[in-house]
Formats: structure tokens, C-alpha cells, sequence
């Protein structure tokens, strides 16, 4: 067994002899670098919004409809039955509760400051992990 092993080394060194080790192309390493890059890029997420521009349209207008219907109509929402039963639990609810200005202005306030900064680190954070 160990003399068949030998024949088997000795066939493949005369074949590693005759054959000479193959190099790379001098461009090789810039080729598979793009390929690299280009693999990263297609693997990349794209930005899609979670509600459309067109749903924002829709939104808009059915607001502004909704707007201009209770400023131009002359309904008397006081006749609505059901508005006066939930304005009445209401302002039941309410009654007792005041606001110092201190909390009214931090009520209006903070939501305000709150969408500035997302704003501003979304942008920050846009521009940190551009590609």
C-alpha cells in the first residue's frame, strides 16, 4: 500500500513539474472589487414610503372638501343628535380639568420641537450612511 502511495507522489510531482503556476491578470483585483460593490449595491434597500403621494393628495383634499363643507354650509350641527349626546359626555369630562399656561405652552410646543428634530436627524443620518 505504502509503494502505491509512493507511485501516486512521485505522477504528481513529474505533473506539478510540467505545469507552471497560473498568475492573475494585472487588472484582477479592480475587477473583483466591482464585482464586490456591485453586489452591495443590488443587495441595498430601497427607499419606499410607507404612505404614497398619492394617498397624501387624497388626504388633502378630502380635508380641504371637509374645510370648505362646514364653512360654506349653513347646517346647524346642533341638530345632530348624536353630536349633542357626545358634546355633553364631554364637556362633562372636562369641566373640572384647568391648565396653568406653563402646560398649554408645552402642550403646543413640544410636538412641535419634536417633529424639528426628526427632521434634522433624519438628514443627519441620510448623509451618514450614504454610499
Amino acid at each position: 500500500m505504502k509503494e502505491n502511495d509512493k507511485n501516486i507522489e512521485k505522477l504528481i510531482d513529474k505533473m506539478m513539474a510540467e505545469n507552471t503556476l497560473e498568475s492573475p491578470s494585472f487588472d484582477f483585483t479592480s475587477k473583483i472589487m466591482a464585482q464586490v460593490l456591485e453586489a452591495e449595491k443590488s443587495k441595498s434597500t430601497v427607499y419606499k414610503p410607507l404612505i404614497s403621494k398619492a394617498t397624501w393628495i387624497f388626504i388633502a383634499i378630502s380635508l380641504i372638501a371637509l374645510t370648505v363643507y362646514s364653512v360654506y354650509m349653513n347646517n346647524d350641527i346642533s341638530n345632530i343628535e348624536i353630536l349633542k349626546l357626545y358634546s355633553d359626555k364631554t364637556n362633562n369630562l372636562f369641566s373640572g380639568v384647568h391648565f396653568s399656561k406653563t402646560i398649554l405652552y408645552a402642550i403646543l410646543i413640544v410636538p412641535f420641537m419634536i417633529l424639528v428634530q426628526i427632521g434634522i436627524l433624519k438628514n443627519y443620518f441620510d448623509k451618514k450612511y450614504e454610499l
